[in-house]
Formats: C-alpha cells, structure tokens, sequence
C-alpha cells in the first residue's frame, strides 16, 4: 500500500519506519531536511523536501496512487489543509489527520477526516486506525445511534453481490457512487472495481462491519 505522511517529526518518523518495516511504500514530506536524521538508517521508504500541502510536491510523492494520506505536522492548519487537499482533490482512500486543539475536531469531522488528539496520539493508534481504514464513520444521526460510513471498496471485490455486506436491522448498503455518479442498489447490485459504498450502521454494529470487512476484505 502506498502510504504518503505529511511530517517528520517523533511520531511521523516513528510511523514511516514502522510501515515501511511492514512492506508498504512509504513516502516522508517535510519542509525541514534536517528531520531526514530522525528516520533510521535502515529506512527505506522516501523523503521530500517540501509543503505537504503544495500539489507538485504530492504529486512527486505519488499521491495518485496512495491508499493512505497521514498529516501529522506541528501545526493544526497545515495538517487541515494537507488532508483537505489529499481527501478532496485526489481522492485518497483514507485520510487521518493530527490535532492539537481539539476544538478543531469538528472542522475535521463535517469533512469525514478522523483525528486523534495530541494527548492521545501514538504510532499504534495510527496504525490500528489504518487497519480499520474501511470502517471510519462520516455521519451520525440523532443521539449517534445511527452512522454513516463511506468506503472504497478493493478491486478484487468486483462481481461479488453488494447485499453480503448487509445485516437486517444492524448494516444496510444504502448508496453506491460509479464513476463518478450515485445511485441506489437493488438486491441484485453486484460491486464493479473503485465502487465507493455508502453503509448505514447501526453503533452497537460498528465492531461487527469492522470484523466483517476485516475478514472479507482481507485487511
């Protein structure tokens, strides 16, 4: 999986070396060369000199084709700006962003970015949140009861009815978007490749489509 990380800081050089170790292909942007020094040796993912946000830049790190956007610079604006840009114009799968001011986390979450706080943040989480990259809810109704949740599916997914994804009264695929337009399913839909699917959760079920996908989805 092609992984971009904005920052190179403590935890954006802890977390590049980690995936990098685990096979991904990682590339580093940072604007300050000198934090290349706290990557190790070893590393063998890339480094851009660089604003995270500037799109030559992304495009260098080969944000086409990331599966994942990580901003975890020092500034809450930056990170903002950083994993707008990557969620919104190049559509990057899954988008995870640090805050420092948890005000903020609002401002991230009417764009469907998570976040985790600074007082909270490890390398750890942020790879546990990568591993569930299929179940980041959008949207909730009423008192949270209810979730929206928004994903792409894998290639290797095509052909497979979409109602296998569902459980009465718990899980619902309620909108499919092809190419660029949305429409609902029938009970006969079948999934194409790049099928971005809208679910309906129930929260108590959120664990249950997590371990669902996990397993069918093989991540």
């Amino acid at each position: 999986m092609k992984v971009i990380i904005m920052g190179c800081g403590r935890v954006g050089s802890t977390l590049a070396h980690q995936l990098s170790v685990e096979g991904h292909d990682v590339c580093v942007v940072d604007r300050d060369p000198t934090t290349r020094e706290l990557l190790p040796g070893n590393y063998s993912g890339g480094f851009i000199v660089g604003n995270g946000y500037n799109r030559s830049i992304l495009e260098w790190a080969g944000i086409a084709e990331a599966g994942v956007f990580v901003a975890v610079t020092s500034g809450d604006n930056t990170n903002i700006v950083g994993a707008r840009i990557a969620k919104e114009d190049y559509r990057v799968p899954q988008v995870v962003a640090r805050i420092y001011d948890p005000r903020r986390a609002d401002i991230y979450r009417e764009l469907g970015i998570p976040t985790v706080a600074s007082v909270r943040w490890t390398t750890n989480r942020i790879r546990q949140m990568l591993s569930h990259r299929y179940v980041n809810p959008e949207v909730s109704f009423g008192n949270g009861e209810t979730l929206l949740v928004r994903e792409t599916l894998p290639a290797w997914f095509a052909g497979r009815p979409l109602h296998e994804l569902e459980v009465d009264g718990e899980i619902r695929v309620i909108a499919i978007t092809r190419g660029g337009a949305s429409f609902l399913p029938m009970p006969s839909t079948v999934a194409e490749a790049d099928d971005a699917v809208s679910f309906a959760v129930a929260a108590t079920a959120l664990d249950r489509l997590r371990s669902f996908l996990d397993k069918e989805l093989g991540t």
